[in-house]
């Protein structure tokens, strides 16, 4: 399968494209799975991975190419092997990871992928997602393991408390904020709690946002322009749009 206008354009900006080939599926909750594939040379191509790190992964709908990104789970450059997550819905992406067998495989395209924790690392992290998130959001508690991490999780359904976090709970508190208001709740509960949290000194602290394309917006205009977060200090991406 070719992949359309989208592949033309992400070749342009010096896409790489790889195949993956499924080595292994497990069913974490009735709406959330798990795939793991060897990397076609992609850890070996970039030199291994950063925490956060995403692919686009290609499916076929309606009979056009169609891409959705995702994170790699636990990356292992000497295999070159690494897991992928879906939150389960409907769609091409989940329907292919519903189905897909042992030996199969998939084309992924590397472009767009990129993040640097700020250096040195946070004492304090503050990390505000939902389920499609989770992958990335335990990436980034294993890269700084030792800051103290708050974490506003969005559950859109109630099997979403029972995802795996990687949770210290030394030094990780976690909050499950109901999906409400088109996540108008989200919001709220993060007004109302992280200034105070956050505190007027913000130069051990680090925000972190990945949630639908809008929350994720207000949010960010929230931390940059009434709490006063400068830039390398705050990370925000939408990561899917209702």
């Amino acid at each position: 399968m070719g992949h359309g206008w989208e592949g033309v354009v992400l070749k342009l900006f010096r896409g790489r494209d790889f195949t993956f080939t499924v080595t292994g599926t497990e069913q974490v909750t009735d709406r959330f799975r798990r795939v793991r594939v060897t990397d076609g040379g992609l850890l070996a191509a970039t030199g291994g991975a950063h925490p956060t790190m995403w692919v686009r992964l290609w499916f076929e709908k309606d009979g056009k190419p169609h891409q959705r990104a995702y994170t790699l789970v636990d990356p292992d450059p000497e295999t070159g092997t690494f897991g992928l997550e879906f939150a389960l819905h409907e769609g091409a992406a989940c329907t292919w990871a519903r189905t897909v067998k042992i030996g199969e495989t998939i084309d992924a395209t590397l472009q767009g992928t990129g993040f640097t924790l700020p250096d040195p690392a946070p004492s304090r992290l503050f990390v505000i997602g939902d389920a499609a998130a989770l992958p990335a959001i335990n990436s980034l508690l294993d890269a700084v393991p030792s800051a103290e991490a708050t974490i506003w999780f969005e559950t859109a359904h109630e099997e979403d408390r029972e995802l795996p976090f990687r949770l210290d709970e030394a030094h990780h508190t976690l909050h499950h904020v109901a999906r409400g208001d088109a996540g108008g709740q989200l919001v709220s509960e993060v007004k109302a709690t992280l200034p105070e949290l956050l505190g007027e000194d913000h130069t051990d602290a680090y925000v972190w946002v990945a949630c639908d394309t809008a929350t994720t917006r207000t949010l960010s205009a929230y931390l940059r322009k009434e709490l006063g977060l400068p830039k390398d200090r705050v990370n925000a991406l939408g990561y899917w749009r209702p």
